[in-house]
């Protein structure tokens, strides 16, 4: 306690040192805890499930080089729950949506189709009410007829009613099902393969409510995703070795599973693959900032040291102990950490909110991020941390002071060489560490401008989109119809369009496609859009014909597309000795092959990502193939925002009971495309700044301390005849001997970082030599400059004066 009684005064008599100090430490403690903050919410915060890390997905692959199909078959997984002894159960599942009917305007919700063992898998138990039993599950003939909400759902549009078990609810498309259970808070969905294509599908989203799925044992649809529980003491090496052999039976006795294993992966290592992408590289680039920032305190403390040296020897003198003094220095060091730690756990709320502002689109399950005690507690250990590697190595040197040297000693004592080469190799680390971090920043700044000028293939600007659903099925045609010619007459509004599939959203059918001299089985994406599509977009039909405008119903009501257009991708991979116009495709619909002509080609647009050329790619008529839920894609004259209310006004003037949800543009929906390697580089480019100025301070710290204990040597050169000039180039010359040595250990560093962020990467390589080189050129210059200024001090010595003095 005397120990920190003595340190506080000591910080107290010189507030302007202790003030830089804490700055320094809160900047890096600070940055870090905001990082680990998003790291323990997204990473570290298992789901709300029983022993997480017993829950396994299990996915088919194939494993003979042809496409994959992501599902599997009914039949399929109930043979590997009867048979496989390393699981406790398995549970089939799928991810629907619906929309609650209400009269002004219909909601859309998300929702899971499962199994009755669902739940007995996650190892969650409802709220109120109760699970679904095996008498829930639908048989073939009939609907389901329970339904379990989620308790956002429960909350939001019930009012946390808590007497809503046994009430019914109307959704679309059902008949009105009766509420049996409420579940929990926090419950998301599960990842599903088969329906990641889906409109608005978000495995990181609340689930909105289950229903019972049913079974048909005799479908060959690959719909079914399946989760399963170890049992206790099983690994999943040993449950992937039973589940190999199993797929491997079925291969032997069924034809159409030749080919086909099972994949087994721990759930929250799926749930975690896309923060441990983004947050893992970025967690080590924010470490670098903490020990950058630590650097610079050790070498404050280091001349802070030399300064008291005199006051040392005199306590030495007087009967203080080396420990003692050790002691003493540490705990200074210590309580300046803790400062820190404070003034940085202050700012961690607002960097994290900064961080979600940024970072909403590309990081999963933000809103599990909370500033707790977790937070506080890394806080501590940032601290405890940062005082052992900012305040050992002058506690060290307290430690080692030998009285009798020091007091005869001048009375502004100097650091000699010992002082100087611990100083110098610190800012050599910190050069290092300021290049990586510069390094990845202008590879990520580099990936975003080559993804700016991609051109997708279709127009971006002026384009507005939304899903738009009519709830009620039986006016498909004359509520789609009606919609297009009335927002093609409103002004302002160059032409409007629907379609099953926006671009970068994922969303597209994966379809069996026969085609003559190719393999069976070829899975490709698909689309449906109405014939005003490709105006809307900008993209050209390259040969053939466009979809003719008829609004036709058919007499049975039974959808047969009978023609489709492909793009270029698709005529070169697979037609390319002849056009494709004419030819004829086989395309399963409702499990049955049917044959289509191509009318058309269109040209390519990058659908699925900026960063991938286009695929092959096939598009029907919506008037022959109609979704129940689609977008509405609307190109204006001008900036669309205005005419959003106009719209949604002409749309409701319809059918005030249709869903609208999501409307963004087109340019907001490339943004989040590509929102992960935004993040990453405004992030990473806020670390390289302030790793920048704080190296920055440490070499022209290093320099100036250096300057000062040789001013007899510089001054007995001057007075020997040296130049001016001479001594500056000196001075600079030892400068640039530090960002030498730094950049070199530098490269080694930002190589590494580079294949970290090799995922983010586009149009520039890992270790790209212009890249690094620009980024080294520009540290060295800007560091010169900073070693300028003592540089300039030293040639300016007045040889008397300084050798009087001294």
């Amino acid at each position: 306690m005397t120990d920190l009684r003595f340190a506080l005064r000591q910080l107290l008599k010189n507030p302007g040192f202790a003030a830089v100090a804490v700055f320094t430490l809160a900047l890096g403690i600070g940055a870090t805890a905001s990082v680990f903050s998003l790291i323990h919410g997204v990473l570290l915060t298992p789901p709300p499930y029983r022993k997480p890390e017993q829950i396994v997905l299990l996915t088919p692959e194939r494993i003979d080089g042809r496409p994959n199909a992501p599902g599997c078959t009914a039949a399929q997984w109930l043979e590997w729950r009867q048979q496989a002894q390393s699981f406790e159960t398995m549970a089939g599942y799928y991810v629907g949506h619906q929309f609650l009917i209400l009269p002004d305007g219909s909601e859309f919700l998300q929702c899971m189709p499962i199994m009755p063992e669902y739940f007995s898998v996650i190892g969650v138990k409802p709220l109120l009410g109760r699970a679904f039993l095996s008498a829930d599950t639908p048989r073939p003939e009939t609907r389901a007829s329970a339904v379990i909400l989620g308790y956002d759902l429960w909350q939001r549009r019930f009012h946390g009613d808590r007497g809503i078990v046994g009430k019914t609810v109307r959704l679309s498309r059902v008949p009105p099902l009766t509420v049996v259970g409420v579940m929990p808070p926090g419950i998301r969905f599960l990842p599903s393969p088969t329906d990641a294509a889906e409109p608005n599908y978000d495995v990181n989203a609340l689930v909105d409510y289950w229903s019972p799925a049913g079974l048909a044992l005799e479908s060959k649809e690959r719909s079914w995703n399946v989760i399963g529980r170890l049992r206790d003491g099983v690994t999943l090496r040993q449950a992937q070795a039973e589940l190999t052999a199993i797929a491997a039976r079925q291969a032997q006795a069924d034809p159409e599973l030749k080919g086909i294993t099972v994949k087994s992966r721990r759930l929250t290592a799926e749930l975690n693959r896309d923060g441990d992408q983004l947050l893992l590289p970025l967690s080590g680039a924010v470490i670098l900032i903490l020990f950058i920032a630590c650097g610079n305190v050790a070498g404050l403390l280091l001349a802070r040291g030399l300064q008291r040296q005199q006051e040392y020897a005199v306590r030495c003198a007087l009967g203080a102990e080396r420990a003692q003094l050790f002691r003493q220095a540490l705990t200074e060091s210590l309580l300046l950490a803790f400062c820190g730690a404070v003034f940085g756990a202050g700012a961690v709320t607002g960097i994290v909110k900064l961080l979600k502002a940024f970072g909403g689109v590309a990081i999963p399950r933000l809103d599990a991020v909370k500033i707790g005690w977790p937070v506080l507690v890394f806080c501590l250990g940032s601290a405890v941390l940062s005082a052992a590697v900012a305040g050992l190595i002058p506690a060290l040197r307290a430690l080692r002071l030998d009285p009798a040297e020091a007091l005869k000693a001048t009375r502004t004592s100097s650091a000699g060489k010992p002082e100087r080469r611990v100083l110098g190799g610190i800012a050599i680390f910190q050069t290092a560490f300021t290049l990586a971090l510069l390094t990845g920043a202008g590879l990520l700044i580099r990936t975003v401008i080559h993804l700016a000028k991609v051109h997708p293939g279709y127009e971006i600007q002026n384009i507005l989109t939304m899903n738009v659903t009519d709830v009620h099925e039986e006016n498909f045609y004359a509520f789609h119809g009606r919609a297009l010619d009335r927002l093609a007459a409103l002004p302002g509004v160059k032409n409007a369009a629907f379609a099953w599939g926006t671009p970068l959203t994922g969303n597209r059918w994966l379809s069996t496609v026969e085609i003559e001299g190719q393999p069976d089985g070829l899975n490709l994406p698909t689309r449906s859009v109405t014939p005003e599509y490709f105006d809307v977009l900008g993209q050209r039909i390259v040969a053939g014909r466009t979809f003719p405008p008829d609004r036709v119903v058919p007499a049975d009501g039974i959808v047969r597309p009978d023609m489709a257009i492909i793009n270029e991708a698709m005529q070169l991979r697979y037609f390319p000795n002849a056009t494709a116009v004419g030819r004829k495709i086989r395309v399963v619909f409702g499990g049955q092959p049917r044959s289509v002509e191509i009318i058309g080609v269109v040209s390519d647009a990058r659908n699925e990502s900026l960063t991938r050329a286009a695929e092959p790619q096939i598009y029907f008529s919506m008037w022959q193939a109609f979704p129940f839920t689609k977008s509405l894609i609307v190109r204006t004259a001008s900036d669309p925002g205005p005419l959003l209310g106009a719209i949604e006004h002409e749309l409701r003037a319809i059918d005030p009971s249709i869903a609208i949800e999501h409307v963004k543009t087109l340019e907001q929906i490339r943004s989040e495309s590509v929102a992960a390697q935004t993040f990453a580089m405004r992030l990473l480019v806020s670390f390289a700044l302030i790793g920048s100025a704080l190296a920055l301070v440490g070499i022209y710290s290093v320099l100036s301390l250096s300057v000062i204990s040789r001013r007899r040597e510089i001054a007995i050169r001057l007075a020997v005849g040296a130049q001016r000039s001479q001594v500056l180039s000196l001075v600079l010359g030892d400068g640039l001997k530090l960002i030498a040595s730094g950049l070199g250990i530098g490269v080694g560093i930002a190589l590494a970082l580079g294949q970290v962020l090799r995922t983010f990467l586009f149009g520039v390589e890992a270790a790209d030599p212009l890249t690094f080189a620009g980024m080294a050129i520009l540290f060295t210059s800007v560091a010169l400059l900073a070693g300028y200024v003592p540089a300039r001090r030293a040639a300016r010595v007045n040889p008397i004066e300084a050798l009087t003095t001294e």
